[in-house]
């Protein structure tokens, strides 16, 4: 059995779905609520679709070219932790896929499902949370789970997304993608230490 507790708060952290919401709410706020709806429909089934094929198909990539899991847990670590700084130091999510929201048209894919939801820590994380060598299919199907059940909580958040905003505010937003980002960088220093610990057997 996998830890059901920590893998929702990781892919909570990676996903951010609070974080989401003023992306959401900048990209459609030309559309009526019905296409809204649609939107939010769309931009969740796409992620979800996106993690899932990292779950299946991203180690039979890495294997395909040679590279051991233990050097993409180190590198995906690193990445994470990155991803995590930026959160935490540089422009929250919000501010940053907001103004990406400005520019494009094709709201439900881009930069809604990516990078918004399936952003790339999600997509390190599916992998390397689903390791064929660590976990057995059950608890990849746990872990998928754990996922789906972060994607719905967007997907809902989404369709409350005015509720919300008025709520917290962008700046709530901001407040909570950057607690985000804190414990994101305490995972992905978790996964360096054990792809460290992997690769030289220690």
């Amino acid at each position: 059995m996998i830890d059901f507790l920590a893998t929702f708060i990781f892919f909570f952290a990676v996903i951010d779905p609070i974080g989401t919401v003023p992306v959401f709410i900048a990209v459609t706020q030309k559309f009526d609520n019905a296409a809204r709806r649609k939107i939010a429909l769309y931009a969740t089934l796409t992620s979800a679709a996106m993690l899932i094929f990292f779950v299946v198909a991203g180690e039979l990539i890495l294997t395909a070219m040679g590279i051991p899991l233990s050097a993409f847990q180190i590198a995906g670590g690193i990445v994470l932790f990155l991803f995590a700084l930026s959160m935490i130091f540089g422009e929250s999510k919000p501010e940053s896929e907001v103004k990406l929201a400005e520019t494009h048209n094709d709201t439900a894919v881009f930069p809604l499902a990516v990078p918004s939801i399936a952003s790339p820590g999600a997509m390190l994380g599916a992998v390397i949370l689903t390791e064929n060598s660590r976990f057995n299919i059950l608890e990849q199907m746990q872990t998928v789970s754990m996922m789906l059940l972060v994607l719905v909580i967007v997907y809902i958040l989404m369709l409350a997304s005015n509720f919300i905003n008025r709520l917290i505010g962008s700046s709530g937003a901001s407040v909570v993608s950057r607690v985000m980002g804190l414990i994101l960088a305490a995972v992905a220093t978790t996964n360096t230490l054990a792809g460290i610990k992997l690769y030289f057997e220690l």
